[in-house]
């Protein structure tokens, strides 16, 4: 969170309950079959329950990513909605480095509801973003949390949106994250899993840990060419590739009246190949061609 803040918008360019619904109902009408809810953080929404209600209601697989600040105040609507898969961003295991991150101080809050969600039943993720210089040293210690836990650690591949001054020295490679795991952990302990069909992740374990790691490595090695998701933003606007600095406003439409299928066709059709036209560590590196992508705080995470 920049330390300013983030410039809110108006409510009214926001997507009410019923547009949600309206929209995710048009993509399972196409054949969608999984939707995650994620941030900034759902469960800020008063008529999150609403929501997840809704969308319940269709024939998909229902998930969420939080900041696990309040997801405790949830878990009865979790279980209600049938929702198992939880995603927790959490950068560090460091509560200052937290605090740094985060400009808020709930640490504990956020690690103790983890545990609770484990305890609960919850399948849980936890996603944290390698820095150089900031966090990479803890590598270790989020696998060590894996021994004791059935969670997933995923460390995700540092990626350039607005205003995150993004450089690739500061990202710490999947290559990296892979020597520093074989260099700690005797050989032959580190297990390669199978991954999913559509994966973003590449899945390990520690032989014998409850819990296993992954790594989403975006930049070095990308997954575009399997990769079947699309976002949708909290105002209405859709997003073809993560990295794509082009968005397609769905909300416009909708409360027009007009048909949105024709808008998410040209979308889709629309996606490049790879990492949204940066197909290259030099484009990668070449602030103007990222720059026009919103920032990760405000897409979502």
């Amino acid at each position: 969170m920049p330390e300013e803040g983030v410039q809110l918008s108006p409510k009214s360019h926001i997507m009410t309950y019923e547009e949600v619904y309206d929209i995710a109902k048009t993509f399972v009408d196409n054949g969608v079959t999984k939707i995650r809810l994620t941030g900034g953080e759902p469960f800020v929404r008063k008529d999150i329950p609403v929501i997840l209600e809704k969308l319940a209601s269709l024939p998909v697989e229902l998930s969420i990513t939080s900041n696990a600040v309040i997801i405790n105040r949830f878990i009865d609507v979790l279980k209600a909605n049938q929702i198992k898969k939880i995603n927790v961003s959490l950068d560090s295991l460091d509560k200052d480095k937290f605090t740094h991150i985060t400009r808020r101080n709930q640490f504990d809050k956020v690690y103790n509801n983890i545990l609770l969600l484990v305890k609960e039943g919850f399948t849980v993720k936890v996603n944290a973003v390698l820095m150089k210089d900031f966090n990479e040293d803890e590598i270790i210690d989020f696998i060590e949390l894996t021994k004791d836990l059935p969670v997933s650690i995923r460390f995700i591949e540092f990626m350039p949106f607005d205003g995150n001054k993004w450089d690739l020295s500061k990202m710490v490679a999947y290559k990296e994250i892979l020597e520093k795991v074989n260099q700690h952990f005797p050989k032959g302990t580190v297990e390669r899993l199978q991954d999913a069909p559509n994966d973003t992740a590449k899945n390990y374990k520690i032989k014998g840990y409850r819990g296993s790691f992954a790594i989403i490595s975006s930049v070095t090695n990308p997954f575009c060419d399997s990769c079947n998701r699309l976002r949708l933003t909290a105002n209405g606007h859709l997003k073809n590739c993560l990295f794509s600095a082009t968005e397609s406003d769905l909300l416009t439409a909708l409360r027009a009246k007009k048909p949105i299928e024709p808008i998410i066709q040209k979308a889709i059709q629309a996606k490049l190949k790879m990492r949204g036209g940066m197909d290259t560590l030099e484009k990668l590196q070449q602030p103007d061609l990222h720059l026009k992508n919103r920032s990760m705080i405000t897409i979502g995470g």
